[in-house]
């Protein structure tokens, strides 16, 4: 399998070496500027120009995740071909508190597009509605806000929730109980993806599974871990545990790798190949799943940028450029759908280096 992203969007390791550095500086709040922004019109013109010098803000759940540094690696390159002036900020926890301060000062600075990832639905709203009466155009992606003008999805919760049961089902022979491993209890993208996978369960062929618990390790390495040990402490017999965030897969393929459980209990979900490559290889993890992240930066700073010119306005059945990814469609609700995420295994995991 040959990996169809553009060339220019692959991360090296030096490369990624160095955003993790970009991001550690990227807490910086920045003192407010006193232009202001132009947020998206009423009417699309889908011939309308991207001005050069769009300040577009990227805010991750959390800095310092290596998911997060790859999602915004790929915005900064779409900004970057775009002329405009690209910044991370957010703190290193990944809750709703954090995420308002990093709005406030984008909003404060002048930002024409903020691009985030909620930690909640609800609570960043009054702060991002605030930020669009200044000029500034909202994106959500990875995990959606109430209250963004677009969304752009990684793929439809549809398809991820019925990915993660086919790879699980297959993986345990299609009878027996898995768990959940999540991130946050509010994370709406996980939320929206268990939901999915509920649906997807209660269909005639997977009616030998049982989901039987569900826990949060709140992106947190250590914390993970030790949600997986007690899901084996609480469920010795368990088959398998999925987990749709890339940080609870590392740390339950770590536990499982290291424990008597190694070749017994399934471990699934969404991870980057990097990262999950030794798991593949000595047998701990036979496959997972994920979209490609940096493609999802890229493709959330295009729209942004469209939205801030005025290109589209987030109605349904709008058009775009998304540059080497080509042209995009927003959906109903607003929403942006990258594309079906891909399946890795030891079949093809060297084909991909992100």
């Amino acid at each position: 399998m040959t990996d169809p992203r553009p060339r220019h969007l692959l991360l090296a390791a030096s490369a990624f070496a160095v955003l993790m550095t970009a991001a550690c500086g990227g807490t910086t709040i920045d003192d407010a500027q006193e232009e202001e922004a132009s947020g998206p019109t009423g009417t699309a013109d889908p011939d309308a120009e991207i001005p050069e010098g769009l300040r577009i803000d990227f805010l991750p759940k959390q800095l310092n995740n290596p998911y997060s540094d790859i999602v915004n690696e790929g915005g900064a390159v779409a900004v970057e071909e775009l002329a405009g002036e690209f910044t991370e900020r957010g703190g290193t926890e990944p809750t709703a508190d954090s995420q308002v301060e990093y709005i406030n000062a984008a909003s404060q600075a002048g930002s024409d597009v903020i691009v985030i990832a909620a930690n909640d639905p609800d609570a960043v709203c009054p702060s991002l509605d605030q930020a669009r009466d200044n000029g500034a155009a909202i994106v959500g992606y990875d995990s959606n806000a109430s209250c963004t003008d677009i969304f752009v999805n990684q793929s439809s919760d549809e398809l991820i929730g019925r990915t993660l049961v086919e790879m699980i089902s297959e993986q345990i022979g299609g009878e027996g109980t898995f768990a959940v491993l999540s991130a946050t209890p509010n994370a709406t993208n996980q939320n929206s993806w268990i939901a999915a996978m509920e649906e997807v369960l209660a269909e005639e062929e997977y009616a030998d599974l049982e989901l039987v618990d569900t826990v949060y390790g709140n992106d947190d390495d250590l914390q993970s871990f030790q949600e997986m040990q007690g899901l084996m402490q609480s469920h010795p017999d368990l088959d398998g545990v999925v987990s749709p965030t890339t940080v609870g897969i590392a740390a339950a393929a770590r536990y499982v790798s290291d424990s008597e459980y190694k070749g017994e209990v399934a471990i699934t979900g969404l991870g980057t190949p990097n990262q999950m490559r030794e798991f593949v290889e000595d047998g701990t993890v036979d496959s997972f799943a994920l979209w490609n992240p940096e493609e999802l930066g890229y493709l959330a700073g295009y729209a942004g940028a469209s939205l801030s010119a005025g290109r589209i306005t987030g109605a349904e059945g709008e058009t775009f450029e998304a540059g080497d990814l080509g042209e995009y469609t927003v959906g109903a609700d607003g929403e942006i759908v990258l594309g079906p995420p891909t399946v890795f295994d030891a079949d093809n995991i060297d084909d991909f280096d992100f």
